[in-house]
């Protein structure tokens, strides 16, 4: 890689990392391609060169998230053995990343409803279907044996994600009174009993 090209990742990595700061400092209203400029001390033409706008930003600092996020969760689920530990592996890293992560997850749970995205949306697809991938490629096989009922993968996706993530949403927001220790210990079991053959 040459000079020119390290310096170029080095920015976009110091864009990326003052963007989730400003974000998590301001909000949605405090997001701006000023305040992400000067917080990652580069010129607004070198944000803009690197990501195109606002939205481009948004939408790079949301797959970066995202990843980070799913790779907790493949992390997690690889060193299982058995349907029920993976499934409640995939449960608890979710909640974990959420604990030690809240900015990003802040950054996932609200920017999903923010107008940022929607010019990325087949970028975001691609890169969550590479993510799903490999948790699928987990699954696939202990659906094949029995362990886990045969339903559609996206419902098998809403089954396992979706409590956590409502969790998560929840003790995000100010407006929740949730505890993530008690749903670390109670999700992960509800969530593979849903999972279990009739």
């Amino acid at each position: 890689m040459s000079p020119k090209q390290q310096r170029g990742e080095a920015t976009v990595e110091r864009v990326l990392a003052a963007a989730l700061d400003v974000y998590a400092a301001s909000g949605q209203q405090g997001f701006t391609v000023n305040a992400v400029a000067k917080g990652a001390g580069v010129s607004l033409g070198s944000l803009y060169h690197h990501f195109g706008s606002l939205d481009g930003l948004a939408a790079a600092l949301y797959i970066r998230c995202m990843e980070q996020l799913f790779d907790e969760m493949v992390g997690a689920v690889a060193r299982t053995r058995t349907a029920r530990t993976g499934v409640r592996a995939i449960v608890v890293a979710y909640l974990r990343f959420t604990r030690e992560h809240p900015d990003a997850a802040l950054f996932l749970h609200a920017s999903a409803y923010s107008g940022y995205l929607a010019a990325h949306a087949d970028e975001i697809r691609a890169a969550k279907a590479a993510k799903l991938g490999a948790l699928a490629e987990w699954l696939g096989p202990r659906i094949i044996s029995g362990e886990i009922a045969p339903i559609p993968s996206s419902l098998i996706e809403a089954l396992v994600l979706g409590p956590a993530a409502e969790a998560a949403r929840r003790w995000l927001s100010s407006t929740y009174d949730l505890d993530l220790d008690q749903a670390e210990r109670i999700l992960p079991d509800r969530v593979w009993r849903s999972l279990q053959p009739d």
